[in-house]
C-alpha cells in the first residue's frame, strides 16, 4: 500500500486556540489515514455556476452568477489543471461532478429555493450554461462525468457504483465549495470506507472562513488535507 506520509500541508490551525490544540490532541484527531494504490480524482463542480466566466472579483461575479468563488476559483483553476494533467499521466481515472440543469417550473428545486432567495435566476438565462465545466480543465472522452442533484457526489449518483467498478480505494477530491460539494462528498466516501483526500489549493469557497474552517475539520476527523505537491508526488510514484 502506498502512504503519504508528509504533513508538510498547512491546515489553518491557527484558526484554534492552544487549548481547542490540546483538546484535538489528547483526543488523538488529525492522524494520519494515508493512500492506498488505486486512486480516482474527484472535480467537484468546478462550472461557471462556481467561478463564472471570467476573473472577476466576487463581489462583482456574483452580480451575474449567485453561487460565484470569485477570485478564489480562478486562483484554482492552475492548480486544478496540474493535479489533472498528472492523474491522466499516471492512468488514473479522473471523475467530474456539476449539478443537474433545474427544471423550468422549479419543481426540483426543493429546499435550495428554502435557502436562497435568488435560486429562480437559475431557470433563467444561465440554464444550461451555468453547469458546464470549465474550459481550462475540460474533461476529455476518456473522463467520466456526473451530474448530481444535491451537494454529495455520491447522492442519487452512480458513483459509488462507480468506484466499485475501478477498484478503487482512494478518492482525491477537489473542486467547490469546500463547506459545501466537498465536503458532503467527503463525508460520504468517508461513510463509505474509501480514504478521502482533499487538495487544499485545489479548493475553493466564497467565504475564506468557511474554506479554512472545513479544511481543518476535515483534516481532524474524515479526510487527509494534503498540499498540490504532495498530491502530485502521490500521483506520479503510481504513474
Amino acid at each position: 500500500m502506498t502512504v503519504v506520509q508528509n504533513a508538510d500541508v498547512a491546515t489553518p490551525t491557527d484558526l484554534l486556540s492552544e487549548h481547542e490544540r490540546e483538546v484535538l490532541a489528547a483526543a488523538g484527531y488529525g492522524q494520519r489515514a494515508g493512500f492506498g494504490a488505486s486512486p480516482v480524482l474527484l472535480v467537484v463542480d468546478v462550472n461557471h455556476n462556481f467561478c463564472g466566466d471570467q476573473p472577476a472579483p466576487i463581489l462583482e461575479s456574483v452580480q451575474t452568477w449567485r453561487n460565484s468563488c470569485g477570485e478564489h476559483a480562478w486562483e484554482a483553476l492552475p492548480h486544478l489543471r496540474r493535479v489533472i494533467d498528472a492523474a491522466r499521466r499516471s492512468g488514473i481515472p479522473v471523475i467530474y461532478t456539476t449539478g443537474q440543469d433545474p427544471r423550468p417550473d422549479g419543481l426540483d428545486s426543493g429546499r435550495w429555493a428554502d435557502k436562497n432567495r435568488r435560486r429562480g435566476e437559475d431557470t433563467g438565462a444561465h440554464r444550461g450554461v451555468g453547469n458546464r465545466i470549465m474550459p481550462q480543465i475540460a474533461p476529455t472522452e476518456a473522463d467520466i462525468v456526473i451530474a448530481k442533484p444535491k451537494p454529495s457526489a455520491f447522492f442519487a449518483t452512480q458513483l459509488a457504483s462507480l468506484l466499485v467498478e475501478l477498484g478503487a480505494d482512494t478518492v482525491l477530491v477537489c473542486g467547490s465549495t469546500t463547506s459545501g460539494c466537498v465536503r458532503a462528498t467527503v463525508l460520504d466516501g468517508f461513510s463509505l470506507n474509501y480514504r478521502m483526500g482533499v487538495i487544499a489549493e485545489c479548493t475553493f469557497d466564497r467565504i475564506q472562513l468557511s474554506h479554512r474552517v472545513n479544511l481543518l475539520d476535515m483534516d481532524q476527523k474524515y479526510a487527509d488535507v494534503v498540499s498540490l505537491q504532495e498530491s502530485l508526488a502521490y500521483l506520479e510514484e503510481l504513474r
